[in-house]
């Protein structure tokens, strides 16, 4: 098999923290959103394990932010979101699927609430900023609708807190989960939000000044020294034990919140308007025809997924497809999401996957890993 390699030019946006990643080993980068995305760093495995035992700096500049400002920035918001925005305060943060007239998940981003009139969206990996500025411009809303310079950079690990004390100051112990602060870090602002793609907690710091990347980096880098700091990045196995869902693999514009298991972050009656309240009523008073489930796959270590994965019934009928996988050493098995119909995803259930040509025994697990 040849050897894919990538051209690095000006139609993909640089990192700022692209240099510094390259110096620290990055070996397997991924596109998303224009980007590049550090993946790997060693192995899958390696980076697995020093993410649950220290601290890493990660590269998520690619996390693009979407400004929305203006008397009409509530107004807009609440509308491309089921979730409820008014409830968020200034200085907090909200996990929201963005929707479509049809249900259909747009984008998963973080909302930032930065004023009462002023937001950030920190997306995943979509066009998210064409679509907001159509629909603010349709809808005739007195807002702005932009890319502001702004780069995320993740502190992740059970050793970030002591990082983040040390660097910046012992206060930012008392930042809460989904909250952020406004700090001044390498002369620079930054704001510091309690979050991150992992289960193991830490920081995402919103550098608000893209030519102070390598500054920034370096910085946090000397500190965490004594904390056997290292670069890392969203890792598959970590995040697929943690339950954190991808958007673009495991949940697209094809699926609806109810199929992607994102029910406690939405709010079907919420008061504002919203453009797809009729479709999200009626899914969740009927019940959803698929939903993202956890499985287990038989046998040893399975091959990287290039192309979704059919999951079928005994008898060969199609009941779903893998979404991401990898190998647990915690389950010590292949375990994965799959999008499954309503008749099969109980916990127990007994199902069979078609691995790039090799069957293998399936079975649904609960939300939590557990067996039935």
């Amino acid at each position: 098999m040849s050897t894919v390699t990538m051209f690095l030019n000006r139609r993909l946006k640089k990192s700022p923290y692209e240099q510094r990643a390259m110096e620290h080993g990055a070996t397997l980068f991924s596109l998303y959103n224009k980007m590049t995305l550090p993946m790997v760093y060693e192995s899958w495995e390696k980076t697995y394990e020093h993410l649950c035992e220290h601290v890493q700096l990660w590269d998520v500049a690619c996390q693009r932010q979407v400004e929305i400002v203006g008397p009409d920035a509530l107004r807009l918001t609440e509308l491309i979101t089921p979730r409820d925005v008014s409830r968020c305060a200034v200085g907090q943060c909200l996990y929201a699927p963005l929707c479509d007239e049809n249900g259909g998940i747009m984008n998963d981003p973080i909302i930032l609430r930065l004023a009462e009139d002023r937001f950030w969206l920190s997306i995943a990996d979509s066009d998210v900023c064409f679509w907001v500025k159509g629909v603010a411009y349709g809808r005739g809303f007195d807002v702005r609708v932009f890319e502001p310079d702004v780069s995320p950079l993740a502190i992740q690990g059970p050793k970030a807190d002591d990082l983040m004390a040390e660097a910046v100051g012992e206060h930012t112990r008392d930042i809460r989960f989904f909250w952020f602060i406004d700090e001044m870090v390498v002369g620079t602002p930054v704001k510091i939000a309690r979050s991150g793609w992992s289960g193991q907690g830490g920081f995402e710091v919103y550098l608000q000044d893209s030519s102070k990347g390598n500054e920034l980096w370096d910085f946090f880098w000397d500190v965490g020294q004594k904390y056997n700091v290292g670069a890392g990045a969203p890792n598959l196995i970590e995040r697929l034990e943690t339950g954190l869902k991808s958007y673009g693999a495991d949940m697209t514009i094809e699926h609806n919140p109810f199929e992607a298991s994102l029910e406690p972050y939405i709010d079907v009656d919420k008061e504002a308007e919203y453009m797809c309240r009729d479709v999200l009523v009626r899914v969740r008073d009927e019940g959803p025809a698929r939903r993202l489930v956890k499985i287990f796959i038989e046998g040893d270590l399975l091959p990287d997924m290039r192309y979704d994965w059919p999951v079928f019934e005994h008898d060969g009928n199609q009941v779903g497809i893998v979404t991401s996988k990898a190998w647990s050493q915690k389950f010590d098995t292949n375990f994965a999401f799959a999008m499954i119909d309503a008749p099969h995803m109980a916990p127990g259930s007994t199902l069979r996957v078609d691995a790039d040509g090799e069957i293998r025994g399936v079975v649904v697990r609960r939300d939590n890993w557990e067996a039935a």
